[in-house]
C-alpha cells in the first residue's frame, strides 16, 4: 500500500485556521524517535493509547546535533502511513548543509509529509555553543526561509515565553521571532512552562511587535521530579514556588508527583484555554497516562471537543 500524497487540508496552519473559526483549540502531542527496542515498545504503546483521542497532529523530534535525523524521517513516515495521523517533522540546521536538508526534505515530501517545524537546533553533545555548518544556516529563521522557498511545506517555529537558553532577552528574542515568522512561520510552539501569566505576557509582547501568526503553548505534565529539575535547568523555565512546594511535599512517591503534575497541568490548561491560546501540544515524552488524563479532564470541562481539535484528516 503507498504512502498517500499531502493535501492542503493536510497542512497544520490550515488547522489553526479552521479550529479559531469554528472555536475549537488544537491538541497536539509531541514524540520523539526511540533508540531501543525497549524505547520502541514504549512509544508503540504511547502511540495505540493516545491515537483514540485524534489529536489534530502530533509532531517529531530531530535529535541534538542532527543524530536523529534518519529515524525522524522514517517515524514520520509510519505515523502518517500505519497509524494514520498527521506527522510534523522537527528539522534542524545543526551538522547539515543546504544540499542535505534539500535531501531530507525531498524524503519527507516522497513520504507524504506536508508540515516542518524549522529549528536552529542544539548544539551537539560536547559542543559549547552553535556553530553553523560550512554551506548549511546559522539561524532558524535561515532554514524557514529557505523551506519556504521549497514551497511543498507548511511551516511552524519555535518560541521562548521566558527567553532562549542562551539569553534573556525577551526584546531581542520577540526581534529575532518576527524576523523568523516573516521568513516563512505560519505558527509556532512556545517551549515548556509552568505558569500560565508567562505565557500571556509573552503573547502581549508578540503582538504589540506585529506577529500574528498562533502562538500555542506546549505543555509538559510532571511526572518526575528529578527529571523536571534537569528540563528546566537546561531550559531556563521556571517553575512556581506553588507547584515546587506541592512536588517538594511528595518527591518521593512517584505515583503522587504524577497526580501532582496532571492537575497542575490541567489547571494550566484551562487557564490557557479559556483566556484565548489556539490550542495546547503537549510534550508526551513518548508516555501516554499524563498526557491522556489532562485530555479527559479538560474534555469533562468541556474545553476540547471529543476529538484533539480540527477535523480528523484522513491521512
Amino acid at each position: 500500500m503507498p504512502t498517500p500524497p499531502a493535501s492542503p487540508r493536510d497542512r497544520i496552519d490550515e488547522l489553526y485556521a479552521r479550529g479559531a473559526a469554528r472555536g475549537e483549540p488544537i491538541v497536539s502531542f509531541e514524540f520523539f524517535p526511540p533508540k531501543s527496542a525497549d524505547a520502541d515498545a514504549q512509544l508503540e504503546d504511547a502511540l495505540r493509547k493516545l491515537r483514540p483521542l485524534a489529536p489534530a497532529f502530533v509532531s517529531v523530534t530531530y535529535g541534538a546535533g542532527g543524530t536523529t535525523r534518519e529515524k525522524t524521517v522514517e517515524l514520520v513516515r509510519r505515523i502518517r502511513h500505519e497509524w494514520e495521523l498527521l506527522p510534523m517533522a522537527h528539522l534542524t540546521c545543526v551538522g547539515a548543509t543546504q544540499a542535505e536538508i534539500g535531501g531530507v526534505l525531498d524524503r519527507l515530501h516522497a513520504a507524504g509529509i506536508s508540515n516542518v517545524l524549522a529549528l536552529r537546533g542544539d548544539p551537539p553533545k560536547g559542543a559549547k555553543a552553535f556553530e553553523a555548518t560550512v554551506g548549511g544556516f546559522r539561524y532558524a529563521s535561515e532554514l524557514a526561509d529557505h523551506v519556504r522557498r521549497d514551497g511543498r511545506f507548511a511551516i511552524g517555529g519555535a518560541c521562548y515565553p521566558e527567553g532562549h537558553p542562551e539569553t534573556r532577552d525577551l526584546a531581542a528574542g520577540v526581534a529575532h521571532l518576527k524576523a523568523k515568522v516573516e521568513a516563512g512561520a505560519r505558527f509556532l510552539l512556545t517551549q515548556l512552562f509552568f505558569d500560565p501569566a508567562v505565557y500571556f505576557a509573552f503573547v502581549a509582547k508578540a503582538r504589540a511587535a506585529g506577529i500574528t501568526v498562533p502562538i500555542v503553548p506546549g505543555v509538559m505534565p510532571v511526572t518526575n521530579v528529578e527529571q523536571l529539575e534537569r528540563f528546566t535547568s537546561m531550559c531556563g523555565a521556571s517553575i512556581p514556588p506553588e507547584l515546587r512546594e506541592r512536588l517538594d511535599r511528595v518527591k518521593d512517591d512517584p505515583q503522587v508527583v504524577m497526580n501532582v503534575g496532571i492537575d497542575h497541568a490541567t489547571w494550566q490548561c484551562e487557564q490557557l484555554l479559556r483566556g484565548g491560546a489556539p490550542g495546547i501540544h503537549f510534550y508526551t515524552l513518548n508516555k501516554s497516562p499524563s498526557a491522556r488524563a489532562v485530555f479527559e479532564n479538560l474534555r469533562h470541562r468541556r474545553l476540547v471537543p471529543r476529538q484533539g481539535g480540527g477535523e480528523r484528516t484522513a491521512v
